[in-house]
């Protein structure tokens, strides 16, 4: 199973347990993360993002301070601002966070249930999947000199044809090198892979 067929399969896994939505932060560096995915509700969404919740959330607290998993209902931490209270307003009324890295590349994780608690259970299958997606989505520490060279050309503006004249191969080897490239960062377009290597800063 390649690595994006293996995160699509553990996000429908996660989906499935957090029926009100799930939010991932994979790999948090310099404060943000490599890689984000998110199945909350959009209105939801809209209010924390409007609200900039981000920097007031008990749930990302306890996940830079803490490794492993809380249900929300016996976070540690003080919510002066009401967040999961109006999480709750918005269907999202019992959570589950888990944390998981080293604190300069944490991945930390919400998820939500409309009617009860998580189970036990449950929250060792959600910890086991996320520590297998931390993994998986682990940034690659190079690129080999050709694909380098092809996002590169990409980066200049030049079309398939024109950057296979210019690295003296085929057209299809050049798509070759492109492919192989995203495969390697996980990418699901070619403007994605040249993105992820940028902030990966492997170009």
């Amino acid at each position: 199973m390649s690595a994006r067929s293996e995160i699509n399969a553990a996000l429908a896994r996660l989906n499935k347990i957090a029926t009100s939505g799930c939010f991932l932060a994979l790999h948090i560096r310099y404060a943000a993360p490599l890689m984000q995915i998110q199945s909350y509700p959009a209105t939801w969404t809209d209010r924390y993002t409007e609200n900039a919740y981000a920097l007031r959330d008990p749930i990302i607290a306890w996940g830079f301070s803490t490794e492993g998993a809380c249900r929300w209902s016996s976070l540690p931490v003080p919510d002066p601002f009401g967040i999961l209270k109006d999480a709750a307003d918005h269907g999202l009324a019992f959570g589950l966070v888990v944390s998981y890295g080293k604190i300069n590349d944490r991945t930390i994780c919400g998820f939500a249930h409309a009617t009860r608690e998580f189970t036990d259970d449950e929250i060792e299958k959600i910890s086991v999947t996320v520590r297998r997606l931390h993994e998986i989505t682990q940034p690659p520490e190079s690129l080999t000199k050709a694909q380098k060279e092809a996002l590169r050309c990409i980066a200049e503006g030049d079309r398939h044809a024109a950057a296979a004249a210019k690295l003296g191969i085929t057209e299809s080897a050049f798509k070759a090198r492109l492919i192989s490239a995203r495969e390697r960062l996980m990418a699901r377009t070619t403007a994605e892979a040249l993105q992820r290597a940028k902030e990966y800063r492997l170009l």
